[in-house]
């Protein structure tokens, strides 16, 4: 009797597993099968399969948007983004748990509150901030907003990995005669790598995909546009060209999928690393 109804618990979940797969998925078929059809056959029925496949979308895209030059400039704002965050934040997270003290406890406090302040409330402030600074239409003003942005949540997860870090290993590098920044890169550094690679990816799949951002403090310089930007000039005030959005939007995804698919299980076990021990 109990096996059976383990049998049927069990059969109920994988049901509900498929329908959950199918709900998730089911964006991806849509938006990989229209790019590959003509607009007027979007517009008459999206989810119905390819009769023909246009492959030439991809490479009216590929010539309308500049995507070699828009792909380059989401790569290296992405890449230098989140090396400062990395850097920055993993370093702030040691001072604040091997120094504790009010200021260090203030500064984590006012770090984690944060990350529960609404970005469309910061906009305005934002654009006024970076206009001052001459911040606007620059590579170095996108890469400092990211980091300013992109710390908070980075040091909250160093923080708890930290914790977990024997503070033996850096008394015995001390005896050593190893100076402060070399305890920190030669001894912690290295042990970080669980949350550094989980911090990467999370910043990476955020910063490339970001398209509020770039728009705001980048704005008309087109020499930085990045592929979610680029993606957008198929969307007019009165037409809308959906099938070489969708095209624009397969090509802008593939590589930040494939990089997440890679080291998707990297995020469980850095997480979960610095919860457990700390």
């Amino acid at each position: 009797m109990q096996t059976s109804r383990y049998r049927l618990n069990h059969f109920i979940l994988e049901i509900f597993a498929i329908l959950l797969a199918v709900v998730f998925l089911s964006p991806f078929y849509l938006v990989l099968s229209n790019s590959v059809k003509r607009l007027k056959e979007i517009l008459i029925d999206a989810a119905s399969f390819p009769q023909v496949f246009h492959w030439d979308n991809y490479s009216k895209v590929w010539d309308a948007i500049n995507f070699p030059q828009a792909f380059w400039n989401s790569l290296q704002i992405t890449v230098l983004s989140v090396i400062f965050i990395v850097m920055f934040s993993s370093m702030a997270a040691y001072q604040i748990v091997r120094k504790p003290s009010r200021f260090n406890s203030f500064v984590f406090l006012l770090l984690v509150s944060a990350m529960i302040i609404p970005f469309q409330s910061l906009m305005l402030q934002l654009v006024r901030v970076t206009s001052m600074l001459e911040l606007r239409g620059e590579l170095y003003g996108i890469v400092a907003c990211y980091l300013g942005f992109g710390m908070p949540l980075s040091v909250f997860l160093f923080h708890g990995f930290i914790k977990s870090v024997p503070i033996e290993l850096e008394e015995a590098a001390r005896v050593d005669g190893s100076s402060p920044y070399g305890v920190f890169f030669k001894i912690v550094f290295p042990l970080l790598m669980p949350i550094i690679v989980t911090v990467i990816i999370l910043n990476t799949l955020w910063i490339w995909n970001d398209y509020l951002l770039p728009v705001l403090v980048i704005g008309g310089n087109k020499d930085l546009t990045t592929l979610p930007v680029a993606v957008t000039k198929f969307f007019g005030q009165y037409t809308k060209k959906w099938d070489l959005a969708l095209a624009g939007l397969v090509m802008a995804i593939t590589p930040i999928l494939l990089f997440f698919l890679s080291l998707q299980r990297y995020i469980v076990e850095g997480v979960t690393a610095g919860s457990i021990k700390g």
